[in-house]
């Protein structure tokens, strides 16, 4: 999706902005513009961004700070140990946030980005 994130971020963001929705077709189109500021120091994988929104129209997703995108996380067992939240404030893509709901399993970017993929 784009060269200026981690291939992973781009990844889970690619996945979970629908290009079938309003909304995410133009939250994608920030995506190239986007740099990670910071990550959660837990390790989850959840990404703050930076953004220059001098170049680029906001998405309609209202004032504030909303969740532009969940998607719940299904293991290969069919168990459901967390989610992936998009967060976007005044239109623009804030940060990707990986949330746990388990103790048993390990969720983390990479574990969200492989329960996300398409089965081939």
């Amino acid at each position: 999706m784009t060269g200026s994130l981690p291939d992973d971020v781009a990844n889970v963001l690619d996945l979970v902005l629908h290009p079938d929705k309003p909304v995410h077709v133009a939250l994608r189109r920030q995506v190239p513009h986007l740099r990670v500021l910071s990550h959660c120091k837990c390790g989850c994988g959840t990404a703050y961004f930076e953004l220059d929104t001098d170049e680029l129209e906001p998405a309609r997703t209202g004032p504030g700070t909303v969740v532009a995108a969940d998607v719940q996380l299904h293991t290969e067992t069919g168990e459901c140990p967390g989610e992936v939240l998009v967060f976007a404030q005044g239109g623009y893509l804030s940060w990707l946030e990986v949330c746990s709901w388990s103790d048993d399993i390990e969720v983390n970017l990479a574990a969200a980005r492989r329960w996300l993929q398409p089965p081939s």
